[in-house]
């Protein structure tokens, strides 16, 4: 029998490409799903499956039936997974739960695996600067907000919440080309740092052996060490330009393509 391993990987978002183009890469995840399925022990999906979710009571965004069939054909055969709220798509509400079958992380989880301490949290209103954006977070995050907006029509509801997402991403981007431009070390760019690897320093301070996030689009895996402890702060990469997932075993941790996979 093969090892168990744990899988982790974020900010596929799922409906940001063109039709065509997003069929090719959910060809690409249900394909990857199916490639860890034999021996993963936990699937973490670390935020931003989707570019949109907005579920109301009775009706989910069109599309991702493939994604989703696969993902609860998993969770049949006994492997758990994890689904962490993400800035994408953080308004839940029963369906991924209940039909699907997936773990829900509106925010963080501390889980131990295989003796280790993880933290595991998408990462968005950590970066330094996203003062804004926490206030706009806790305000549509709000129960009674919520239901306000559950009140629109969903085809007018979801067109909104895709408008708004595609700012968001865009802003994301945005601060991605900054690290791209200043270096490999978001802790180098002009904007003064991400916030997010200061963040992870305490946690590893605090015990954690490593401190897993989405969010920032760039794959990367550093040593820190804090209070004299040391750990592993991670950012998984995406599925729009990297294909990147994170894969835990035996004490160690690394970053692959999914097409190394094939």
């Amino acid at each position: 029998m093969s090892e168990k391993k744990y899988y982790f990987f974020s900010d596929v978002h799922l409906g940001f490409l063109t039709d065509k183009e997003e069929k090719i890469k959910e060809r690409k995840l249900v394909s990857f799903l199916e490639s860890i399925r034999r021996d993963a022990e936990k699937i973490f999906i670390v935020g931003d499956l989707f570019d949109c979710w907005i579920e109301y009571r009775r009706a989910v965004p069109k599309g991702f039936y493939r994604t989703l069939a696969k993902l609860n054909e998993i969770v049949e055969q006994g492997v758990e997974v994890n689904f962490f709220s993400g800035n994408h798509d953080f308004w839940l509400n029963t369906y991924l739960r209940d039909d699907v079958g997936l773990k829900l992380y509106p925010d963080s989880l501390d889980i131990t695996l295989d003796g280790k301490r993880f933290y595991i949290t998408h990462g968005d209103g950590l970066s330094k600067g996203d003062t804004g954006y926490k206030i706009i977070k806790k305000i549509l995050r709000s129960p009674v907000n919520q239901f306000l907006y559950s009140l629109l029509h969903p085809d007018i509801g979801l067109w909104l919440a895709q408008g708004s997402s595609k700012k968001s991403r865009l802003h994301t981007e945005d601060k991605q080309r900054v690290i791209e431009t200043y270096g490999k070390d978001p802790e180098l760019s002009s904007h003064g740092a991400s916030g997010m690897r200061e963040f992870a320093a305490k946690k590893i301070g605090e015990g954690f052996d490593f401190v897993i996030m989405g969010h920032v689009h760039r794959p990367q895996l550093i040593e820190l060490e804090d209070s004299g402890r040391k750990g592993v702060y991670v950012t998984l990469g995406d599925w729009i330009r990297n294909y990147t997932f994170g894969s835990y075993s035996m004490g160690s941790f690394e970053i692959k393509k999914a097409a190394d996979l094939n």
